[in-house]
């Protein structure tokens, strides 16, 4: 096995500093999902997801969450 690092995977699949709606990534930290003002559950959620899949697009890597989303 490989450890590779996610925040490397995310950023170079185009996700550091992108927003959907009013959720977003951290400018200086791609793992780090902001609120840029009102960004409801839903947003955060749809964000994480996109990242997966554009890290597995790009990579062919399945990114898991490492915090439970309920």
């Amino acid at each position: 096995m490989i450890k590779l690092s996610a925040a490397w995977l995310i950023e170079r699949a185009g996700c550091k500093g992108i927003q959907i709606g009013h959720a977003g990534t951290y400018s200086n930290q791609p793992l780090v999902l902001v609120n840029n003002g009102n960004a409801t559950g839903k947003e955060i959620v749809s964000l994480a997801e996109y990242i997966v899949t554009k890290v597995y697009e790009t990579f062919g890597i399945s990114l898991k969450p490492e915090v439970n989303i309920i």
